[in-house]
């Protein structure tokens, strides 16, 4: 009898025993495959007048892709993404850009730069909601001299799809829908536009003059035609500007009356906005007479495409 109650209590120690060092196995990571699910529209860039460059960067402060999982109060699903994030979207958005005619890594002297900060990029399962994911992105574009021509805006994209907390395939369409959306979101037109010359420097009536030829402002052609009596005067200019985004400079010899020539604008820091606070005054000096000057407001100057006039001159006593 003592043996039987032995082998029992044993039995009972192995048992409880063997339920103590029981270990269940965590579930399997869940795999979430990013893809490009929408493209731009075809060729609606294309023939652009520069190129652009791309800086993405991934600027989280919270880098877990599954935020929250009210499905289960205890467990929260471990994810894995494929590809890397900052991967994908680095040659997602290229491919985006590609699509639409945008010209990338055209030209390291004249290309724009455009920086986009990733800082959301999750996926969430709430019960009576289904999956919702968000995908933000911070954008901004400088020209080609670093200067920022398009300031730092927020591109949101947002979906939502009401499924099973077990879904994750439903999960990994939300994410990739979101992401789309975001992409849509970018103001891609206002892009473009400073990656063309305008037709007209009203256009783009705050795009300065740089030196490198990439504003309308450059392209404009502007008659010129002094004259004076008695001939053969010699004809200075100078800037005489009151904004601070143009400086005044030294009076610049450009030729003897009748003068006569074609030029394009090159003064650094001109828009079509500040030029009716800058002024071309024109010089005219011949030995014996009276130097006489004038001046002319750029923005009629630019709306006219014309300076002319001519000088009296005046014999000194």
């Amino acid at each position: 009898m003592k043996h039987i109650i032995l082998c029992m209590n044993l039995f009972l120690l192995v048992a409880c025993g063997s339920t103590k060092n029981v270990v269940t196995a965590p579930p399997a990571p869940k795999i979430i495959n990013l893809a490009l699910t929408a493209e731009g529209d075809v060729n609606k860039y294309i023939g652009l007048d520069y190129g652009i460059r791309l800086n993405i960067k991934d600027g989280r402060a919270n880098s877990r892709v599954l935020q929250k999982y009210d499905a289960s109060a205890t467990y929260l699903p471990q994810v894995t993404v494929n590809p890397e994030i900052l991967s994908f979207t680095s040659e997602s958005i290229r491919r985006y850009m590609r699509t639409m005619g945008f010209n990338l890594d055209a030209d390291v002297s004249t290309d724009y730069m455009l920086s986009i900060t990733l800082k959301e990029f999750n996926l969430s399962y709430l019960s009576g909601i289904g999956w919702a994911a968000t995908v933000q992105f911070a954008v901004q574009a400088h020209d080609q001299n670093r200067v920022l021509v398009y300031p730092n805006v927020t591109a949101i994209g947002r979906a939502n799809r009401a499924g099973s907390s077990q879904d994750f395939a439903m999960g990994t369409q939300t994410l990739n829908m979101a992401y789309a959306n975001a992409l849509k979101d970018i103001d891609w037109d206002r892009i473009a536009f400073f990656l063309k010359k305008a037709s007209s420097p009203k256009l783009e009536a705050n795009k300065q003059v740089s030196g490198d030829g990439n504003t309308a402002l450059e392209s404009t052609v502007i008659r010129w035609f002094v004259e004076s009596a008695p001939r053969g005067a010699d004809v200075y200019t100078r800037i005489v500007s009151s904004t601070p985004e143009v400086k005044s400079t030294n009076q610049n010899f450009v030729g003897s009356t009748p003068y006569e020539s074609t030029e394009t604008f090159d003064i650094k820091g001109l828009t079509f906005n500040n030029s009716g606070n800058v002024q071309i005054e024109v010089i005219c000096e011949k030995s014996g007479y009276i130097t006489q000057r004038r001046r002319f407001n750029l923005r009629q100057a630019i709306e006219q495409k014309e300076i002319s006039t001519k000088f009296n001159l005046v014999k000194e006593e």
